[in-house]
């Protein structure tokens, strides 16, 4: 489900999402009763009751929305579990009601997902003649077709805030009473709901919602450390007490964020401002989630994640949409010639090709501020784990900040996800350690050796960060003073207020660097300067504005390459086996500039490829019948022909751009198996391919490599990612088939055996 749901916009991903969630928190709660460590007669019944009845409501609002939008069956499934759900919690409150209705319950979902499982083992067996009513997805899909959802909407905001309801559940009980305190059993229903958030986190970036991911992110934190608050009492019989610098913090991070949001959707961006109204809460709290303040705007919490995923459960399947404002802030920013929105399918594009994810860099750097922050409170060396610093270090400047470079790897950006998730370790280890009271009143000489590697690992990021831009410099610089006071305090050597001031500058560089990133992904042009690079290198910086990276998937990035090869330019493009670097027989100046860029030896000539035998056909006398049947069944392969050089050649209009292809008394000829190569030479004509590389280097194998070793001199780069092999083609010599005799010029993906 949720690999088709970027495709499909359908209520069985919220559904599955939550569910799983739900039953996820719900098992745990069961292992820990059945451990013993709900030890009182009522304990079971107060973990249990928060989550139940979140999922009860959370499906309530999954079932109304599926009976509106033509899902009965799904709604059906949803309806019943809800029912089941809602009467156990009756159950746990009056023991008359008796647990038969809870059966009837996972009785109905058990005989809807058995009606659906007949249905599609009838319409396979009868190959599609006999469909029940409701399973037929071929029917449903057309429909969706039809129906014309966009595919823009985020179908995993609806189960992100449904797992915001089911955290803040857990309080509201506490305060209404159905519940009788905040203990361990309730510790799994936020765990998982900070778990889940964050595999909501990632899915919303391969759903290219960068600001909706980065909310769960944070939503995630407050999850995390709500649990290790309710866990601490576990072991320890006083409260944690939470940091207050740090919670003011973190509401400025919410407050810019929703600001931001609201421009994409006003709805969302209210949504957010009711947890900078819950950071302040606990700020103002000594008892932080224990109290009754931060508790009353959990309540806040749960009926505005409700309400807005009812919206966003609504908007992903419905042709009318609920208004959300966005309509409303796009013209009044039009009328301003200061701000101007940044929109269209490019938005997420990075530089070097193209990704299946968002720019997760906004997240990464708050993730630095929150850390920072946290390091400022020096908690009780005697009893470390009674401040509430882990979540903020471990989650926030670790776990996250590892998500965001794992996310900006994935976009192609090697230094910052290097950083990323150097500096994740970094917080990782320095929180457990200082903070979970692994270090001890003793300091050790081995963690000031591995700090002294960390920064030797920092060093080189300091100075690839020249390269780049000022910004980076100076956050990666600052966070080497970070390091820094590590280091002394291991060694025993921290001056007084050192820490906090190298933590204050750190956290202040990064909040700069996080609202630099989100207006520049927010608004053209961006209104926060970060700098050039501090070093120029030549050919690396110097074609940003001449080399188009498009993507292969989409049908204008080839049409777009087509022009380009039409009016004279060379691109790098993929192909069945490596990149190469293709220009149109039409354009001898193109054909000699890709002779030039690739400083073709003599002994390694340039192939023609075509996309079909029909551009042969007026040409097919030329040819002996042998040689004409041996390129039929071997076309389209990985399998490149040498054949004799005759008149055939002036068949394919190559006129001057003949004499840069093959030798003078033979030419290499290929139809690639290829959908993309076939399609752009159906447009272009014939093209004259070498590969993409400098004579003598290894092959290409990544749309990132043919820019790093042609440079400036490729117009464009087709970009599909790696290879789908990382071998060249076979080159076979046919100039003597008729004789009977073939030869190898090189073996490579094809073997001679299938030759």
């Amino acid at each position: 489900g949720i690999r088709r749901s970027l495709r499909n916009a359908s209520l069985l991903v919220p559904l599955c999402l939550t569910l799983s969630a739900f039953w996820c928190g719900y098992g745990v709660i069961l292992v820990l009763a059945g451990q013993g460590a709900l030890p009182e007669p009522g304990d079971a019944r107060d973990a249990l009751v928060p989550g139940l009845a979140a999922l009860a409501l959370a499906l309530l609002l999954v079932a109304v929305v599926g009976f509106l939008c033509g899902e009965p069956l799904l709604a059906l499934l949803a309806a019943a579990v809800a029912l089941a759900s809602a009467h156990e919690v009756a159950l746990h409150y009056s023991s008359s009601l008796g647990p038969s209705a809870v059966a009837c319950g996972h009785l109905l979902a058990c005989l809807v997902g058995g009606y659906f499982a007949l249905g599609r083992i009838l319409y396979f067996l009868t190959k599609g003649k006999v469909a029940l009513p409701g399973t037929d997805l071929a029917e449903k899909k057309a429909q969706e077709q039809n129906r014309g959802v966009p595919g823009s909407t985020n179908p995993f905001t609806a189960p992100g805030l449904l797992l915001n309801a089911l955290s803040a559940s857990v309080f509201c009980c506490r305060l209404l009473g159905a519940t009788h305190k905040l203990f361990l059993g309730h510790v799994p229903w936020l765990w998982v709901a900070g778990t889940y958030q964050m595999g909501i986190c990632v899915l919303s970036y391969r759903a290219m919602d960068a600001l909706m991911a980065t909310a769960f992110g944070f939503t995630s934190i407050l999850q995390f450390a709500a649990g290790y608050c309710l866990l601490h009492p576990a072991w320890q019989p006083e409260e944690p007490s939470l940091p207050t610098p740090f919670l003011v913090v973190f509401s400025i991070l919410f407050a810019v964020l929703a600001l931001f949001l609201s421009l994409q959707s006003p709805v969302d961006g209210l949504y957010l401002l009711v947890f900078v109204t819950y950071c302040i809460a606990l700020a103002c709290s000594p008892r932080g989630f224990f109290a009754g303040g931060p508790q009353g705007v959990a309540v806040v919490v749960f009926v505005a994640s409700a309400s807005v995923a009812l919206i966003h459960l609504y908007n992903v399947r419905a042709r009318a949409k609920i208004p959300t404002g966005k309509g409303a802030v796009k013209a009044l920013l039009a009328r301003s010639s200061l701000l101007k929105l940044r929109e269209g399918p490019d938005l997420h594009a990075p530089y070097l090709g193209y990704s299946k994810y968002a720019d997760a860099e906004v997240l990464a750097y708050a993730c630095s501020v929150l850390a920072s922050f946290a390091l400022t409170t020096p908690g009780d060396p005697q009893a470390p784990l009674a401040t509430v610093v882990i979540p903020w270090v471990v989650v926030a400047g670790g776990i996250l900040k590892l998500l965001g470079g794992s996310v900006a790897f994935a976009r192609g950006k090697t230094l910052e996800s290097s950083a990323f998730i150097l500096y994740a370790v970094m917080w990782i280890i320095w929180g457990l350690t200082r903070y979970g009271g692994l270090h001890g009143a003793t300091r050790s000489f081995h963690a000031a050796v591995g700090i002294v590697a960390f920064m030797l690992f920092n060093g080189f990021i300091v100075f690839c960060s020249l390269f780049l831009n000022v910004a980076w410099f100076f956050y990666s610089l600052t966070f080497t003073l970070v390091a820094v006071s590590f280091l002394l305090d291991a060694i025993h050597a921290l001056p007084t207020g050192y820490d906090l001031a190298a933590s204050l500058v750190f956290g202040l560089v990064s909040f700069y660097c996080f609202l630099a990133t989100l207006s520049s992904s927010t608004f053209e042009g961006g209104c926060l300067p970060v700098g050039g690079p501090m070093v120029q290198l030549g050919g690396v910086r110097a074609g940003a504005t001449k080399c188009l990276h498009l993507p292969a998937r989409k049908a204008s990035s080839v049409k777009r390459i087509a022009d380009i090869l039409r009016n004279g330019g060379t691109c790098g493009i993929p192909t069945d086996t490596v990149y190469v670097l293709v220009a149109a027989c039409s354009r001898p100046d193109a054909v000699e500039k890709a002779h030039r860029s690739k400083r073709q030896a003599q002994d390694r000539p340039m192939s023609l490829w075509i996309s079909s035998l029909k551009q042969l056909e007026p040409a097919k006398h030329l040819f002996t019948p042998l040689l004409w049947d041996f390129m039929e069944a071997a076309w389209p392969s990985p399998i490149s022909l040498v054949i004799p050089r005759g008149e055939w050649v002036d068949f394919l209009g190559m006129r001057d751009s003949a004499k840069y292809v093959g030798t003078p008394r033979s030419v290499a000829i290929r139809i690639p198996d290829c959908s993309v190569t076939t399609h752009l030479i159906d447009l272009v004509g014939p093209i004259v391919v070498t590969s993409a590389n400098p004579t003598g280097e290894a092959d290409t194998t990544h749309h990132n490599q043919v820019y790093a070793k042609l440079g400036d001199k490729v117009d464009a780069v087709l970009c599909a990612g790696p290879s789908p092999e990382n071998i060249a083609s076979t080159v076979v010599d046919c100039t003597k088939i008729d004789s009977g005799n073939i030869g190898f010029f090189r073996v490579g993906i094809i073997p001679k055996s299938q030759v």
